[in-house]
């Protein structure tokens, strides 16, 4: 496995940056945090006039063999059923991309079924879900690799066609395994990281904590390939493997909630220098979520207590980011309007 270095975001023009948006027809500091974003999509583009206008989800789908030891109120059949219906268009992640203008492609990574070709979806499969990690590794030390790998290929050859990638995700019980992976990357108490996940009951969610206490007791791994390993899954580390690639070829990375936020801990804890690429669009209500951002040091834009997945929060971030760079390119300086020539 060979991952894309990452560099450092180059901060020498921050000041000046900061100076341009201050000399706006604006008092100082008045757009709070859409300031602070500005300066970071310009400074990921290298030049004062960032774009987000090419805005393209990658939605990773996977199945996980922890499923097997009851961590889902849903059976991993799901998984494949909520892809066709991305791929027809009629998800949640489909009508909020319609609404915002985003491109949206969905990425086999792992699921647990033959996926007929669509020209919406890329083959990317590893193998078909995870082994279940309550008994066993989830995956192997090369399919951690291979995820990786293909993820970032993924993103960089997205990279051509979007200014800005939007990452998200399917597949039933990857709340346990984000929850694992925040358990050890973050790290954080096992049981302040596990939630609710897509619709448990109280009998639901104490199986779904004694099935993750099971599997953080067979292994300690705290090393980022290790935990992936250990305890998967495919689209996480897909998605960690396009943070990477998106980074690389710097483009802003829109990360979506609680899976995405695994994944792009996993990402930063393999190449740290990804943090500074990472746009962090709201914070879920799935338990755990605020400390795995507390991890990151990452503010995210928006708190709508949302906990779907598919990138759906990313999309609703994305307006942010345009509106962001339109800060940098589309208003008039405080000196063109008080000398009234405009």
């Amino acid at each position: 496995m060979i991952l894309p270095a990452v560099p450092w975001l180059d901060r020498a023009d921050e000041a000046r940056l900061r100076a341009l948006i201050d000399g706006k027809a604006k008092p100082l500091g008045a757009l709070g945090r859409i300031e602070d974003l500005a300066v970071q999509l310009a400074l990921i583009a290298g030049r004062p006039d960032p774009t987000a206008d090419r805005a393209e989800l990658l939605v990773f789908g996977a199945d996980h063999g922890l499923t097997a030891s009851g961590v889902s109120a849903y059976p991993s059949e799901v998984t494949a059923a909520m892809v066709a219906t991305l791929l027809a268009g009629g998800a949640c992640a489909n009508a909020f991309a319609r609404a915002v203008g985003a491109a949206v492609t969905v990425v086999d990574a792992g699921v647990a079924a033959e996926l007929a070709a669509h020209p919406g979806l890329v083959d990317a499969k590893v193998r078909r879900g995870t082994r279940n990690a309550a008994t066993e590794p989830a995956l192997t030390p090369e399919e951690v690799g291979e995820a990786l790998a293909r993820g970032a290929a993924i993103a960089d050859a997205a990279a051509d066609r979007a200014d800005v990638l939007l990452l998200g995700e399917i597949g039933i019980g990857n709340s346990a395994c984000a929850a694992l992976i925040l358990h050890r990357l973050g790290p954080a108490p096992l049981a302040d990281c596990v939630g609710m996940g897509a619709g448990h009951d109280a009998a639901g969610l104490a199986r779904k904590r004694a099935a993750l206490e099971q599997a953080a007791a067979r292994s300690d791994a705290t090393a980022p390939l290790d935990v992936l390993a250990q305890f998967g899954g495919l689209e996480i580390a897909m998605m960690a493997g396009a943070a990477i690639g998106a980074a690389a070829g710097r483009r802003p990375v829109l990360v979506d909630g609680f899976i995405g936020g695994a994944a792009a801990l996993a990402a930063i804890r393999l190449r740290p220098a990804v943090r500074d690429y990472c746009v962090f669009s709201h914070r879920s209500a799935e338990r755990g979520h605020a400390l795995m951002l507390a991890a990151m040091e990452a503010r995210p834009l928006l708190d709508l207590d949302l906990r779907l997945g598919e990138g759906t929060g990313a999309l609703l971030a994305l307006p942010l980011l345009r509106a962001a760079c339109g800060l940098l390119t589309g208003v008039a300086s405080l000196d063109d309007v008080l000398a009234g020539r405009l």
